[in-house]
């Protein structure tokens, strides 16, 4: 009996990782502070901006969807919806409300009560100035699980009005052409499906104190 009560301890502390597994975040996990690109998975093209204005709408900064790879301009820093809630490091959870900042020029993906110019959806359009814009730039990430891990596929949805960040194929002409419209649209479908692609991953952890590049 009494090797019993001394195994017990040994024993708990042996199981004490499988049982707290489920509160750690994946290693795969996107974290707040990385920078990233990000995939449309029915369009094949990656969440794009760069200082061209719509000619119409809001005539605020374009965004659109770009097929390269390898272009700068597809570059987003993610962030929360102020720098407090999503410190450096801490992984992103599903149902989380982020800012994306467009890195080249400092202004956050946003989109308001505008038609967009090619299918007279909802405008999505680049906001602000050094990273600061208003209460438009929210959006919710939705995903199935605890975190949102880089191969999954998710969706973001506008707090401000419900729409889902999307492509339906739409094509810019000049000054953008072949690039592709980006727009809000009010039902979750295949159009707005988004992967996490090529960028600098902080590593996830629960401590913002304890973190690193990949």
């Amino acid at each position: 009996m009494r090797d019993g009560r001394r195994l017990f301890p040994l024993l708990l502390l042996a199981l004490l990782p499988a049982l707290c597994h489920g509160r750690e975040p994946a290693p795969g996990a996107v974290t707040c502070g990385s920078v990233l690109k990000l995939l449309n998975t029915r369009h094949s093209v990656r969440l794009h901006s760069h200082e061209v204005k719509y000619g119409s709408g809001s005539g605020q900064q374009s965004v659109t969807g770009v097929e390269a790879s390898d272009d700068a301009n597809s570059y987003w820093r993610i962030r929360g919806k102020s720098d407090s809630s999503c410190q450096r490091g801490t992984p992103v959870k599903c149902g989380q409300a982020i800012r994306l900042t467009h890195v080249n020029t400092g202004k956050n993906l946003h989109t308001h009560h505008f038609p967009s110019p090619l299918s007279n959806n909802q405008e999505v359009s680049a906001f602000g100035d050094d990273g600061e814009g208003d209460d438009l730039d929210f959006w919710i990430v939705q995903c199935s699980g605890t975190y949102w891990e880089r191969e999954d596929a998710v969706r973001f949805k506008h707090v401000g009005t419900e729409v889902f960040l999307s492509i339906t194929g739409e094509q810019y002409g000049h000054p953008i052409r072949g690039q592709r419209e980006v727009h809000g649209m009010p039902a979750a479908n295949h159009h707005n499906y988004w992967k996490a692609m090529e960028g600098i991953f902080i590593k996830p952890s629960l401590d913002p104190a304890k973190h690193d590049e990949l």
